[in-house]
């Protein structure tokens, strides 16, 4: 293990922090203040909100309120400051992780630190974007000809059209750079001279951009699950697509072995072939929504996402099970007529379109896509990250924050906690952060399941809460063992 020594903050960064407004030059002066009251939902957190630009290139024109939450060490004597934590999603609620999921966080770091989240700008309490759910829901999940390729374009632009309207001027500044700007007027909210921050999922797009942005600012900042935003569009889909498979590799491999699985002794693909077959026929429904036709993207995705946690596993077995024992309805049952009286509808997955230029051509290409998707994920065939090239079609170039190979050089290295069989963040973006961090970063691996680690592994924990209080950054090559699903 390696003890990095806090590196001193002269003048040179004090002067920064004034430029920005965020930190007087005087101590004494104001400086931006969060009014922490009970939440009403539980009055043993605190909720606050926080003043800040829509445009920081305009600090001084629209503002918005960011809302937060935060629970103060439990051991005020043993307090090192304050740990803010980066939701994923994107659209995940800071505020809820704080009110109702601070378990999520060992005792440890409850002792010694303020546990502070936010909902991200554009989402939750934080003035979200909102738009008109007839055309959220016209969107297709995925694009048959060039026909509906064209048809896609259109909507997507009546969509921003309408979001913009309804959302105001916020809606052209969800993107992860403001976000980080946000988390820096946070951090001096809160009084700390330096940040010490865990994201997870999408919220490490965050902790790498703060990083890049304000490297002096950074004491410890973990990132779980990390994104690799120097992708292009194919890039991102093969990577999704391995990623996907791989999952559902593991998966159809734990249950050849355990008897926990409702499908062991069957074969799990030759069921999830007969399955997709009945999806792509319209003749496949949700046993768990009685008349709900699954499609074949929505079969992939609703799998998918029980990939996340192994506990999750057991319950998947059994609703594909029932699935397949199901009889087929000898024509297409209607589709799902659920409706609403609202006619807006929150949209936290603006900020991806604002984060990532995936631009597809023509259907042609599209495709092409599709048919490559196929071959590297032949089970799932549909990974969920298809749905992004759909919905952030045609959005208008250059993006605000857009992919990039990372340029951090702080003091402390970053930490990458890491899932071999991450099912959405996949163990090769790990690796290929680590590698444009290089110095400036230290890769730990969990060799289990899962999306993320920290919550899945005691060896995790421990490796994370050491790097988080203590600066202690693993070792080169740190390893934890996988934790047996059935134990």
């Amino acid at each position: 293990m390696l003890r990095v020594r806090k590196s001193a903050v002269g003048w040179a960064v004090a002067l920064a922090l004034t430029a920005t407004g965020l930190t007087p030059a005087n101590p004494a002066a104001a400086r931006p203040t969060i009014d922490w009251q009970p939440c009403p939902k539980d009055a043993t957190a605190e909720c606050g909100t926080l003043s800040l630009p829509v445009d920081w290139n305009q600090p001084r024109g629209e503002r918005f309120d960011l809302a937060l939450a935060r629970r103060v060490a439990t051991d005020p004597a043993a307090r090192k400051g304050a740990l803010v934590f980066g939701p994923g999603g994107p659209g995940d609620s800071g505020v809820d992780r704080v009110v109702n999921g601070s378990s999520r966080f060992s005792a440890d770091l409850r002792r010694r630190f303020d546990i502070v989240s936010f909902d991200p700008r554009g989402t939750g309490g934080s003035h979200p974007v909102v738009c008109s759910r007839d055309l959220l829901a016209r969107q297709p999940q995925l694009i048959a000809d060039q026909a509906q390729f064209d048809a896609t374009l259109a909507g997507n632009a009546l969509l921003r059209a309408d979001c913009r309207a309804r959302t105001g001027a916020l809606y052209d500044h969800v993107d992860t750079t403001s976000g980080a700007r946000d988390l820096d007027a946070v951090r001096a909210a809160l009084g700390e001279r330096q940040l010490t921050f865990h994201g997870s999922s999408y919220g490490t797009l965050l902790g790498q951009r703060y990083a890049e942005l304000y490297p002096n600012r950074v004491r410890a900042v973990a990132l779980e699950a990390a994104m690799d935003h120097s992708i292009g569009t194919r890039a991102f889909l093969d990577s999704q697509a391995v990623t996907a498979e791989n999952a559902f590799d593991q998966f159809a491999a734990w249950c050849d072995r355990s008897t926990a699985c409702g499908l062991n002794g069957r074969d799990v693909r030759a069921i999830w072939a007969g399955l997709r077959a009945r999806a792509e026929r319209g003749t496949l429904t949700d046993p768990d929504r009685a008349g709900v036709v699954l499609t074949p993207f929505e079969l992939a995705r609703l799998t998918h996402k029980k990939f996340y946690d192994t506990w999750r596993w057991p319950g998947l077995a059994d609703w594909l099970g029932r699935m397949d024992a199901a009889a087929s309805p000898t024509t297409a049952p209607p589709a799902d007529a659920t409706t609403t009286a609202d006619a807006v509808a929150p949209y936290p997955f603006a900020v991806f379109c604002q984060d990532w230029s995936l631009p597809v051509r023509d259907y042609r290409e599209y495709a092409a896509q599709l048919r490559r998707a196929a071959l590297l994920a032949p089970d799932l065939r549909y990974p969920p990250a298809l749905f992004a090239l759909v919905t952030c079609l045609g959005t208008p170039t250059p993006v605000a924050n857009p992919q990039h190979r990372l340029r951090v050089r702080t003091d402390v290295p970053l930490l990458l906690a890491a899932t071999v069989h991450d099912p959405a963040s996949g163990y090769d973006w790990a690796r290929t952060v680590a590698r444009q961090l290089g110095r400036h970063g230290a890769l730990l691996t969990y060799q289990g399941w899962g999306h993320g680690s920290y919550s899945s592994s005691s060896c995790v924990e421990r490796a994370v809460d050491a790097y988080l209080i203590d600066q202690v950054v693993p070792a080169r090559g740190a390893s934890c063992p996988a934790v047996d699903p059935d134990v």
